[in-house]
């Protein structure tokens, strides 16, 4: 409920959700924990009162407890969002038409977040950086999916072979901490590619040991990517060499000219991190994505630097040369 107040309060009542979180760090630090899946029942309930607090101070009403006005005032939210700023940026970066309007799914709602038999997770079929014919994808135990996506907390990963590729040990991914519902998850990523003969970008959410699958969709990847899968796919038989061929956009090969560091130079290592993208980047630091804009504009390469990011930065994240972030991963929407 926590949770619900927040989101509906940013998304469908435009509460500057910063206010919630700084609430949400206070607690936190009041019960000395690290995560909000920490906090007890009477802190939770401290914090709803909290929020119903902002909402009423922000917007001067009390926050809509009736299902039928949240639920009418959510799908306002949706079709609204296609004329927020950050949606008018994604479109013209990405050529899509502004007369297409958006759509809204009303769906019932599974919980990832009611024990440790329940969890929530994004899924690539095939890895999106390689095209490598591997489970990729993260998850979190006792979480919504949101918390995956937004990068407010850093995930665990899907498989033992990536845990053990990275930062974690193979008793922290789904593989070992939930196998029944792991394995039901790769036979449902070969179901899906032989359905739809693309590598599929899957959302999940795991309710008390039982696997959901709320979304799937052709997945992003870079133009390495693209040619392995388009390749494998062929010899796969799931698609023809001739649809291979054409599914390689010529303009995204210029992404195999990524610069990279030098493996022979000299140079120190001050931090290690999670390589949500391809490619190497340098510039001036900036944490605002307003000022990240600015500087790009005025011919300066920078890197942005968030504790996290959200869809409003998505003018920011264009102009920058790279992104640094100390939560999420990379499933993130800013990977």
């Amino acid at each position: 409920y926590r949770r619900f107040i927040q989101m509906y309060a940013d998304v469908v009542l435009e509460v500057d959700h910063y206010l919630f979180e700084e609430a949400l760090e206070a607690a936190k630090a009041e019960a000395d924990c690290r995560f909000d899946n920490e906090l007890d029942a009477a802190a939770l309930q401290k914090l709803v009162a909290t929020y119903k607090r902002i909402v009423r101070k922000q917007t001067g009403e009390a926050f809509p407890e009736e299902p039928r006005v949240q639920l009418w005032g959510a799908i306002g939210a949706v079709f609204g969002s296609w004329q927020t700023p950050r949606a008018v940026t994604y479109r013209r970066l990405h050529d899509i038409p502004s007369a297409m309007g958006t759509a809204v799914n009303v769906q019932a709602m599974v919980f990832g977040n009611m024990g440790s038999d329940c969890a929530t997770g994004v899924a690539f079929t095939r890895n999106p950086s390689t095209g490598e014919r591997s489970v990729y994808g993260e998850f979190l135990v006792n979480a919504q999916g949101e918390d995956v996506v937004a990068g407010i907390r850093t995930p665990q990963p899907l498989s033992r072979a990536m845990a053990e590729s990275g930062s974690f040990s193979a008793d922290e991914s789904m593989e070992t901490l939930l196998p029944d519902s792991y394995a039901e998850l790769v036979s449902v990523f070969d179901r899906l590619e032989a359905h739809y003969r693309e590598m599929q970008d899957v959302e999940f959410t795991i309710q008390r040991a039982r696997l959901y699958v709320l979304q799937t969709r052709t997945g992003k990847r870079t133009a390495p990517a693209a040619l392995r899968i388009a390749v494998d796919m062929a010899a796969e038989g799931l698609i023809s060499e001739d649809e291979a061929i054409l599914r390689i956009d010529a303009a995204s090969l210029d992404q195999l000219l990524h610069p990279t560091l030098d493996p022979d130079a000299a140079a120190e290592v001050i931090a290690r991190g999670l390589p949500a993208s391809p490619g190497a980047a340098s510039g001036k630091i900036v944490f605002l994505a307003d000022d990240a804009t600015r500087a790009a504009q005025a011919g300066e390469d920078v890197i942005l630097v968030r504790v996290e990011t959200s869809p409003d930065d998505i003018h920011g994240m264009h102009a920058a040369r790279g992104i640094l972030t100390s939560r999420g991963g990379m499933t993130s929407h800013a990977a």
